[in-house]
């Protein structure tokens, strides 16, 4: 657990192959005004992570923001009963297991409106992706949209496929295969990322690689630049 900002914290959790490539997982909690828990991107529940999360509040909202962002969710509605989950329409869709009580999508309020700005970023085939902004700290999330790996977690030959993939920090972005299939929906990305360029974030915290700590709307320019 490390804590980032007064009401905002990060996991990180065992790496899960994917592709022979390594990817980690990473949490990320914001405590609400009320004191309640937002659980973005659930990662392995222990009893040690447990113990570190009940100390903190009580859960009230699971967050499953893309259909790759749901391999541990289950347990956490076990343990939290009384939190609600939200999802894509496409993890509902893909995870008949679980139950949502409420979709992720652009035509929503949500009950931590408050707090936190909801966009979800379309105009891809392959995947949609809820992203979200905490202006108290200025920080933006995301999990799958950029991935920044570290050079240093990799292999020669896991190297070799992120360089390709375009997602080695510090040059990290959308990896090459989520771009391709935009090809046809480049103002449709476009459209989003001005909403998130005008959050102004400072802080980028993605669940795959390293954090941007500062400067993210540069990065971010950078990042897409694809869309160009």
């Amino acid at each position: 657990m490390r804590q980032l900002d007064e009401n905002i914290w990060i996991f990180d959790g065992e790496a899960v192959s994917f592709f022979t490539m390594p990817f980690t997982t990473r949490m990320t909690i914001i405590r609400l005004p009320c004191g309640g828990l937002w659980v973005h991107s659930p990662i392995r529940l222990t009893p040690e992570l447990r113990a570190q999360v009940d100390a903190l509040g009580p859960v009230l909202y699971l967050l499953a923001p893309n259909h790759l962002h749901h391999l541990f969710m289950s347990p956490w509605q076990e343990t939290y009963p009384e939190a609600q989950t939200f999802g894509t329409q496409e993890v509902k869709e893909k995870c008949k297991t679980l139950s949502f009580d409420g979709i992720l999508d652009n035509g929503q309020h949500y009950p931590w409106d408050n707090t936190l700005k909801t966009l979800l970023f379309t105009g891809s085939p392959a995947m949609e992706e809820a992203v979200f902004f905490h202006p108290q700290s200025c920080t933006l999330l995301v999990t799958d949209l950029i991935e920044n790996f570290d050079p240093n977690s990799l292999n020669i030959f896991q190297r070799f496929v992120a360089k390709g993939a375009g997602v080695v920090a510090p040059e990290g972005q959308t990896p090459l295969d989520w771009r391709l299939s935009f090809i046809f929906h480049h103002d449709t990305a476009r459209t989003h990322l001005n909403t998130i360029l005008d959050w102004a974030p400072e802080r980028l915290i993605m669940a795959h690689g390293l954090i941007v700590e500062k400067d993210a709307v540069a990065f971010l320019k950078r990042a897409f630049e694809w869309l160009e």
